[in-house]
């Protein structure tokens, strides 16, 4: 029989998350087999030393519509979604934070816009006055976050309120074109994806979202100062690797 695609990719990068996966895929798993989704789990493990590869492939045999994908060494989230990006078959394709810090049930109303066909890109945003944040990020990553986004108005693009919250969908057009030429491993490349999205001239929704922090944070402090570092750098990057450039195809990424 022909394989059927699924309508939904759900990529999920994952370092070091043997803690906070078992739940996450949990979760995952009844929501997509409460609401009988045609939905594919992507969890990519880039260069873990627990056991998250270990608990993925465990799971992945009773589930099959979840797999793991490896990435060579621990190149940073931009790299590890950018990887399961290239895996994905779906109609439309999300990639959500380990923790579900915005919980899954929010998947709808994130889809919403590129089912109307409104937008090929839908973010879920903390930052619009619908959002709902139950759980706070300690006080100083608040800061840092507002910094953040001022410096993202300034330097590479305005109109987007909350360009950081790790929910994100695409269709899958927007995504073949947008996820190759990403040159941002880190942090910073959510900034990247919707600079590349907006100068593409695709529509971009910022959708309001709940949000609850996740104390269990895998995020170390040279990789957010390492986000603000690449803001200088990415129009240049988006000028020297440009979409018409690629054919498509994946770049190598700056270091």
């Amino acid at each position: 029989m022909p394989v059927v695609a699924p309508e939904i990719s759900i990529v999920i990068p994952a370092y070091n998350e043997a803690r906070r996966l078992p739940a996450t895929l949990d979760r995952l798993e009844a929501y997509i087999t409460g609401r009988g989704l045609r939905a594919e789990v992507i969890v990519v493990d880039d260069g873990s030393v627990d056991t998250t590869a270990q608990l993925v492939n465990e799971r992945a045999r009773r589930w099959p519509t979840l797999c793991l994908v490896s990435a060579p060494g621990n190149r940073g989230k931009g790299a590890a979604v950018q990887l399961g990006m290239a895996a994905a078959r779906g109609r439309y394709r999300v990639f959500s934070d380990a923790d579900l810090s915005v919980p899954i049930d929010d998947l709808d109303k994130l889809l919403a816009p590129l089912r109307k066909g409104a937008a090929a890109v839908a973010i879920a945003s903390r930052g619009l006055a619908a959002s709902d944040v139950q759980r706070h990020q300690p006080w100083h990553r608040e800061a840092t976050g507002r910094l953040f986004n001022l410096l993202v108005r300034l330097l590479v693009m305005e109109g987007i309120r909350d360009t950081q919250c790790g929910f994100k969908a695409f269709t899958a057009q927007s995504a073949e074109r947008l996820f190759p030429p990403l040159q941002t491993p880190g942090f910073g490349f959510d900034v990247e994806l919707l600079y590349r999205a907006r100068r593409a001239g695709y529509a971009i929704a910022e959708v309001p979202t709940r949000w609850i922090n996740s104390p269990l944070t895998t995020v170390r402090t040279s990789q957010g100062l390492r986000a603000f570092y690449d803001l200088l750098l990415i129009r240049g990057r988006v000028r020297k690797h440009s979409i018409a450039a690629t054919a498509g195809q994946p770049i190598p990424l700056t270091q």
